[in-house]
């Protein structure tokens, strides 16, 4: 389905300048139109679905430390709040754990969530657990091999529809369904304001309630 997704401000590329009313076009996964609303609305037709977003729209966030986020840190289960907490588990704490492998697939799905809640579109592997290999695969978000440069893509036609919205104003230092206090998704969110949704490849995977 062709959407628009009109914000309050588009960026088309990371820390580029904002541009006020301007919208993107996505059908399937693919940025088909962007550009002040009223041109892009004219270049899609009346068949195109409308997204309005109180926020600003940007290039996704990139997690170069991802490997350590997914495979070295344990991101508890809701259920074990009462033994473990619900702050991720790191440092020798995990290996005391006992974990399977499905264990560390569960984890790492639940660790996917927190980056998308960030904003998150892109990631830095490889992954050596199995189970984290498949939950990243999953997910649809773009893996890139160590040293690759992490700049997300800018927001052009023809390009994969990855982006997120944050808000304006500036957040407080965490929210439940956000990235963990003290992680580089939660600074990043700090300085950018609370992520509202986040888009991969023209699927919404998050959207702050």
């Amino acid at each position: 389905m062709l959407t628009i997704h009109r914000a309050r401000t588009v960026r088309y590329t990371a820390g580029g300048p904002p541009h006020p009313g301007h919208a993107v076009a996505v059908d399937g996964d693919r940025i088909t139109a962007a550009g002040p609303y009223d041109e892009v609305r004219a270049a899609c037709g009346e068949r195109a679905r409308v997204r309005d977003w109180d926020g600003e729209l940007a290039p996704g966030r990139h997690e170069p430390a991802a490997r350590a986020w997914l495979e070295a840190t344990y991101h508890p289960d809701p259920r074990e709040a009462d033994r473990l907490g619900t702050a991720p588990v790191t440092g020798d704490a995990p290996a005391a754990l006992g974990l399977t492998d499905a264990d560390w697939g569960a984890s790492a799905r639940r660790g996917l969530q927190r980056l998308l809640a960030a904003g998150t579109t892109g990631l830095t592997g490889p992954f050596d657990r199995p189970r984290v290999r498949t939950a990243v695969a999953r997910s649809g978000l773009r893996v890139l091999p160590p040293g690759a440069p992490t700049a997300p893509p800018p927001l052009a036609p023809g390009a994969r529809a990855d982006f997120a919205v944050h808000a304006v104003e500036t957040p407080g230092t965490g929210t439940p369904d956000g990235p963990a206090p003290g992680t580089p998704a939660a600074r990043d969110a700090a300085a950018i304001g609370p992520c509202l949704a986040t888009v991969i490849a023209g699927r919404l995977v998050h959207r702050r309630a």
